[in-house]
C-alpha cells in the first residue's frame, strides 16, 4: 500500500506540474474544501460548468470519461475537470470525478503545484480514505491520470525538441532567470537581480550540511538572449500510520537554470539539464535541514529573450536557490 501511494503521488506532481506549470497562484485551504462540494449534473455532456460566477468547471482537453474494469468484473469511471478562477481564467488545480459500478460517487481535488504542502495533505488524506473504500482506488487513479496526462508531458518537455543541440543558439552561460530566489543571511530571500555586492548569501558544505554566509563579490548579469532553461519539479514525501490515524507529509522544490549549472544531487555533481526524472537533488526541508528530493518532473526549453544572472562569492561551494543547493559556478570553472 505504502508503495502504491508514493507512487501515485510522484506521478500526480510530476503530472500537475506539467499541467499548471505557469500557474500563478495556488489553491487556498478554502477554496480547496469549496472545489469538494462541486457538482456536474450531467457527466456526459457537461463540458463547462460555470459555479458561484466565481469558478469554473472545464473538462480536461474535452476527453470522454475513464472506464476501468478490474479483475473483480467491476466497472469504475473517472471524469476530470480543470478548475478556474473565471477572473483571468486562473488555473487552481484538477477535480477528479470517480463513480464505482453502484453509482456512488467520490471526488478528489488535485491541486496546482503552487500550492502550499498542508493543502496537499488533504488531497492525499482524501485518496487514502477512498482507497480505503474503493479497493486499489490509488493505484487506478495514478494509471488514469498518467494515461490522460502523458501527451501533456510530451507536449511540455522540449516541444519535441533537441535542446541539448539548441542550446548552443540561447547560449552556453552558466545562470539563473532574476526572478529566482536566493537564500541570504538573517534568513530572509532576495530575488537574484537584485543582488548587490557586499550582500551576504547563504552557502552549504554539501558533505556536512553545515551553513554558513558569504559575502557577494558580484552580479554577472548576461545579455538578454532566448537562453535554454531547465526546469526541475521536486518532491519529498512520507506516509506514517499513527494509532489515531494516517499522517502524510510533502514538500515541493521547484529549480530553474541554464543547463550548463551544477547542482548537488545523492549521485553526486551534475549539471542540470543531464539530471533525469527519479534521480535525487539535495534541499532544504521545512526544518532546515537539507535532504533528498526526488525528481519527478524536468522540463528544457527556451523561455523567451531575457536577462539571466550568477552570483560571485568570495567564498564557500554553494548556494541556497530555491531552497535547493546548487553549486557555484567558480567551483565548475577550476575543474
Amino acid at each position: 500500500m505504502k508503495k502504491t501511494f508514493l507512487l501515485s503521488l510522484m506521478i500526480l506532481v510530476g503530472l500537475f506540474q506539467a499541467i499548471a506549470q505557469t500557474a500563478p497562484k495556488g489553491m487556498t485551504a478554502e477554496q480547496y474544501d469549496k472545489a469538494k462540494a462541486f457538482t456536474v449534473k450531467d457527466l456526459d455532456n457537461d463540458t463547462y460548468v460555470k459555479i458561484e460566477n466565481i469558478y469554473v468547471l472545464d473538462r480536461y482537453e474535452g476527453r470522454k470519461p475513464y472506464f476501468i474494469t478490474g479483475t473483480d468484473g467491476l466497472k469504475k469511471r473517472m471524469d476530470i475537470y480543470k478548475i478556474l478562477l473565471k477572473e483571468g481564467m486562473l488555473e487552481l488545480g484538477t477535480l477528479v470525478f470517480y463513480t464505482n459500478e453502484k453509482g456512488q460517487q467520490y471526488k478528489i481535488v488535485l491541486p496546482n503545484m503552487s500550492t502550499e504542502p498542508k493543502v496537499w495533505e488533504k488531497t492525499f488524506e482524501d485518496i487514502d480514505k477512498v482507497d480505503q473504500q474503493e479497493k486499489f482506488f490509488a493505484l487506478k487513479l495514478s494509471y488514469v491520470l498518467s494515461k490522460e496526462f502523458s501527451f501533456q508531458l510530451f507536449k511540455a518537455a522540449n516541444g519535441g525538441k533537441d535542446m541539448g543541440k539548441e542550446s548552443e543558439t540561447y547560449g552556453n552561460d552558466i545562470c539563473f532567470p532574476g526572478t529566482t530566489n536566493v537564500a541570504m543571511a538573517g534568513g530572509i530571500k532576495k530575488q537574484m537581480k537584485d543582488i548587490q555586492p557586499g550582500d551576504e548569501v547563504v552557502t552549504v558544505d554539501p558533505v556536512t550540511g553545515k551553513h554558513f554566509t558569504v559575502k557577494v563579490k558580484e552580479l554577472t548579469i548576461h545579455e538578454a538572449k532566448n537562453y535554454a532553461i531547465t526546469n526541475l519539479s521536486l518532491v519529498s514525501a512520507t506516509k506514517e500510520i499513527k494509532a489515531n490515524g494516517t499522517y502524510f507529509s510533502i514538500d515541493t522544490k521547484e529549480l530553474s537554470a541554464t543547463p550548463n549549472h551544477p547542482v548537488v544531487t545523492s549521485a553526486g555533481e551534475k549539471k542540470i539539464g543531464q539530471v533525469t526524472i527519479g534521480e535525487k537533488v539535495l534541499c532544504q526541508n521545512e526544518a532546515g535541514h537539507y535532504q533528498a528530493y526526488d525528481v519527478v518532473f524536468k522540463q528544457q526549453q527556451g523561455q523567451g529573450k531575457q536577462q539571466v544572472y550568477n552570483i560571485v562569492a568570495e567564498s564557500g561551494s554553494t548556494f541556497v536557490i530555491n531552497e535547493v543547493m546548487v553549486l557555484q559556478k567558480a567551483v565548475r570553472e577550476r575543474e
